[in-house]
């Protein structure tokens, strides 16, 4: 009977059990034989926090940013993760394919607009970007990974310093248009703004051969010493671009026209990422992710998006769990406590966790099944904490459900969105030295029954 039930999913034997308790309740002992069991056969329900958890930080692979919705650019120097710089590839399109831009057209300028869309930082830090042509072909249909570059012609189109404003709109010519950057694409070199102009109308034909003339532009951030931040730029809806203005040379009595190639959906584009190889990060997160020291994650835990720093976790122990007895796991919660409020570098509002092979084949948690509201993994901002229900994986675990090795990952990033994030947080660890550590430390918490 009990390797019966042994195998059973947790959620029919918690079920059984209910109903068990339920219909005992409502009948005389005697009629189903109760009271013929010797005590230590009666149910036994336990809790506790106490199962061995150990987890630790490390480096993240790199992640896909090709076709984002949001394009990332800047540079932070963080307190304790160090240094972060984002920069971007992107092609422009052609806004309407075979344009014709008249006999004689006249460069005025070409302006590059990027509208906001958020910033993680400090924006009272001045920025640097430096702007290149693009000199190789990019693909839409191409997967790109944040540790990615591509190659550039050496001309330098510009060269800006900004401060991150994504709140303050911008008056040009009397309107009044949504918040965003612009960089002027001539004050080096008019090459850029004559080389649309004076196209071949085979060129302006179509995208297709747009593309292949003018690859794309690439931002180059600047690396900063002290602050700084992340700034996101929209991509979704075409309203970032790079716009040519001109005038027909031939008729100066003529209004001056502008023609815009958008940033959109259509785009090949892609982040490079860049933590400088965590040569700026403070001892605690360098002895873990550089020195590999695992025993540090008793301490401190460390999260980063971006292809940052993930934490590596497993309950060595759990098979073991059950293993004299048939155990029905009740709730089974994963407890992460934030370390530090930071009102600048505010933590991720969402955690993704993933189980991994050591081919590295990528899986997910039967629990996520049940929707976020019963997995978890949302940060609750008043108890500083994030949780994760693994109830049915426990329970799987301790069944020795599972035919192959794999452990367990925290991330900040979920592998299966085109959505990357560059915020990161610091938890406690397994056995935090401090002061109530007990409760606030990374733990298992959990719910089962001892079925005799």
């Amino acid at each position: 009977m009990k390797s019966v039930i042994a195998k059973l999913p947790a959620h029919l034997l918690v079920s059984i059990l209910l109903i068990f308790s339920l219909f005992s309740c409502k009948k005389n002992p005697y009629e189903i034989g109760i009271d013929l069991l010797p005590p230590s056969d009666t149910l036994n329900v336990n809790s506790t926090d106490t199962c061995t958890v150990t987890a630790y930080s490390m480096n993240q692979d790199s992640i896909r940013t090709d076709e984002m919705t949001t394009i990332l650019l800047g540079s932070i120097m963080d307190p304790v993760f160090g240094k972060t710089t984002a920069s971007f590839y992107s092609q422009v399109l052609l806004s309407a394919e075979g344009v014709d831009f008249g006999n004689n057209p006249v460069l005025d300028s070409v302006v590059l607009l990027l509208f906001y869309s958020s910033c993680y930082g400090d924006t009272s830090t001045l920025q640097n970007i430096k702007v290149y042509e693009i000199s190789e072909a990019l693909r839409l249909d191409t997967s790109y990974y944040s540790n990615r570059r591509a190659e550039v012609f050496p001309t330098l189109l510009a060269d800006k310093n900004f401060l991150p404003r994504p709140s303050d709109s911008v008056r040009i010519g009397g309107k009044k248009l949504a918040p965003h950057l612009r960089i002027n694409l001539n004050k080096f070199t008019n090459y850029l703004g004559n080389k649309i102009l004076e196209a071949p109308a085979s060129v302006l034909e179509n995208n297709e051969n747009f593309i292949d003339y003018l690859k794309g532009l690439y931002l180059e951030a600047s690396p900063v010493s002290n602050k700084g931040a992340l700034v996101q730029f929209n991509v979704a809806g075409g309203e970032s671009k790079l716009v040519v203005y001109y005038h027909d040379g031939t008729d100066p009595t003529k209004d001056s026209l502008n023609y815009p190639l958008p940033i959109n959906e259509s785009c090949a584009r892609f982040n490079n990422i860049d933590h400088d190889g965590y040569l700026d990060a403070n001892q605690d997160l360098k002895r873990q992710i550089l020195n590999k020291d695992t025993a540090q994650g008793a301490q401190k835990l460390f999260l980063q998006g971006l292809g940052g720093v993930k934490i590596k976790l497993r309950f060595p122990f759990m098979k073991n769990f059950g293993k004299d007895d048939v155990v029905a796991v009740n709730d089974a919660l994963l407890m992460l406590t934030n370390v530090e409020i930071d009102t600048v570098l505010s933590p991720p509002p969402q955690l993704t966790m993933i189980r991994q092979d050591s081919a590295g084949n990528i899986g997910f948690l039967i629990d996520e099944g049940e929707g976020s509201g019963y997995f978890g993994g949302t940060y609750n901002a008043t108890t500083k904490t994030y949780y994760f229900r693994l109830t049915q994986h426990i329970q799987r675990v301790i069944q020795n459900f599972y035919k192959t090795n794999f452990d367990l990952y925290l991330l900040v990033n979920d592998p299966r969105k085109n959505v990357v994030n560059p915020r990161r947080i610091i938890l406690n660890g397994t056995s935090p030295s401090i002061p109530g550590g007990l409760e606030s430390r990374f733990r298992l918490k959990l719910n089962y029954t001892r079925l005799r």
